[in-house]
């Protein structure tokens, strides 16, 4: 328990700076919440009391919430024990218009933290945008780019993300290699990027068992305004396939070393 409220104690101070200068009530903002921590547990959320995750493990993503500017109410419990037991937290969470963010929970339990980044919704008309995190605990720091290729991103470690880089769209067979020695440690071939679409990929695991998580952080539609999806919750990806995340779900994370799933249906 003092390991939870710890970890809490500081996503609270992480998420908070989001809302420091909240914008009008009619500004919104954006909070998506990704669990990197291959053995935290499972947990629910709620915000502004309606339930809107259940049962979150490793590898889950949320899609964005829009939540306009000011503050929520949001209460973390473990998975199943609410009108059992108090929450793990209960606090209220205040929200920067305008801006978007992934929160993620990475590391091993023992030595678990948050990395909080901004994300872009600034999208390219006919180009891809793309980002890499390394979010694996023990594997060493990495290159990414084409199989026997220049790299397209150089010498990340544990926790970094990158900055964002444009490509051409198209399908790309990449890797990810050590950055001392070039060793291949997770085949990314067949990577497809599309046109007009802001992605993030994230290293997770272990490194023994290494995987990427490919988000879709936005994405321009023949309106011309950057959206963030279709509707749909996230999913994760293997190391040959892409995961598109779509946005609108309701789900806020503010307060614990995990993170969260949407809530399924009845």
């Amino acid at each position: 328990m003092k390991k939870v409220l710890s970890v809490v104690a500081a996503f609270v101070l992480a998420i908070t700076f989001a809302g420091s200068t909240a914008s009008a009530a009619h500004h919104e903002g954006m909070v998506r919440v990704l669990h990197a921590s291959p053995d935290a547990p499972a947990v629910d959320v709620y915000v502004d009391g309606n339930a809107v995750v259940e049962g979150a493990e490793f590898k889950d993503a949320t899609d964005y919430l829009n939540l306009e500017g000011g503050e929520h109410q949001v209460e973390v419990y473990a998975a199943g024990t609410k009108g059992s037991e108090e929450p793990v937290i209960s606090t209220s969470v205040n929200v920067e218009g305008g801006m978007a963010y992934t929160v993620a929970a990475v590391g091993t339990l023992d030595s678990i933290q948050l990395k909080v980044v901004q994300d872009s919704m600034d999208v390219t008309e006919g180009k891809s945008k793309v980002r890499v995190g390394h979010f694996s605990p023990d594997a060493p720091a990495v290159d990414v780019g084409p199989i026997g290729g220049d790299a397209l991103f150089s010498g990340a470690e544990f926790p970094m993300v990158t900055d964002y880089k444009e490509l051409d769209p198209g399908t790309y067979d990449l890797e990810v290699r050590t950055a001392d020695g070039g060793q291949q440690v997770l085949d990314l071939s067949g990577t497809m990027l599309e046109k007009n679409t802001v992605y993030s990929v994230f290293a997770v695991n272990t490194a023994d068992s290494l995987e990427a998580i490919v988000l879709k952080d936005a994405t321009l539609m023949p309106d011309s305004m950057p959206k963030t999806g279709m509707g749909g919750a996230s999913e994760t990806t293997n190391s040959n396939s892409a995961l598109y995340v779509a946005a609108g779900a309701v789900v806020l994370a503010a307060g614990t070393f995990l993170v969260f799933r949407r809530r399924s249906e009845a």
